[in-house]
């Protein structure tokens, strides 16, 4: 390791970090090849992996299809981000920020993109008048939420998460910075779980399947492995929310979907129909 103090020169030059996930890292947007998405027989197509933001919308989904909502049928094609799948130029058209998930929704003439996982939560909701309260009260309940979730997460995965677990050395300013707010970010939900059954109240919303993916990994030490040096021990309410929406049938089948490592019983590259998550 350098000891060398790093002085940052009056113009940045791209150069070669290492660590995980380097390979996928670049300075500038747009496709890198030429591939045409595929398109499966349902209205709803979505291109994804089973990271906690793609988590995200395949529970939804599978929370939709179990309260009967037959129009929420859908395809999930794997995205394979360490591969660079994300840089097709079909799916740059969907998403000009490369990231997953990325839903395209063709039950009108008009194909509907839907782009960042926030918003496609929101889409869906809003589509089948589920998991999003309709009062003013309670749906801006569930939004705080949904976009804290959405502003709070970037610390956790690309600040805590990436110097903790990804970065090719360990930095002590970087993992104290961020543990910092994370052990905050906890503390946040703790004391709101402490008041409510939920986040936006008694009732499971959108709010929910948004932050337990991230959240609720991180302190059952499903991601960066880090619980005990975040003491999570410390988040009850926390711990008993989390128990709780794991044991929901539908996340547990939305949790299979796009997955391609961990246990092969617990995994789905894609999904096609509902039977293919009973096999």
């Amino acid at each position: 390791m350098s000891t060398t103090p790093y002085i940052p020169p009056a113009v940045w030059q791209p150069v070669t970090s290492g660590g995980t996930f380097a390979n996928i890292n670049r300075p500038v947007a747009g496709p890198t090849h030429d591939k045409v998405l595929p398109v499966g027989k349902h209205p709803l197509q979505l291109y994804s992996l089973a990271t906690p933001n793609g988590v995200k919308v395949t529970i939804l989904l599978e929370e939709l299809l179990a309260l009967g909502h037959t129009g929420a049928e859908y395809d999930a094609w794997l995205i394979r981000i360490s591969d660079g799948d994300q840089f097709s130029s079909g799916f740059v058209d969907i998403n000009p920020n490369s990231k997953i998930p990325a839903l395209v929704d063709r039950s009108a003439d008009t194909p509907v993109r839907v782009f960042e996982s926030g918003s496609i939560l929101l889409y869906l909701a809003e589509k089948f008048s589920s998991f999003l309260p309709s009062d003013l009260a309670g749906r801006t309940e569930t939004l705080n939420w949904l976009f804290w979730q959405m502003g709070s997460a970037p610390y956790l995965g690309g600040g805590f998460g990436h110097f903790y677990a990804y970065a090719p050395e360990k930095f002590e300013y970087a993992i104290n910075r961020f543990a910092m707010e994370t052990k905050r970010q906890l503390d946040v939900l703790d004391r709101r779980l402490s008041e409510s059954r939920y986040l936006a109240g008694d009732t499971y919303t959108i709010a929910d399947i948004a932050v337990w993916p991230w959240y609720g990994a991180l302190v059952k030490n499903q991601v960066y492995s880090a619980a005990q040096f975040l003491s999570v021990h410390e988040y009850p309410n926390l711990m008993r929310w989390t128990d709780e929406i794991a044991a929901r049938p539908a996340v547990i089948r939305g949790k299979r979907v796009n997955r391609t490592w961990g246990d092969e019983a617990d995994q789905l590259p894609e999904r096609h129909q509902a039977s293919d998550l009973d096999r």
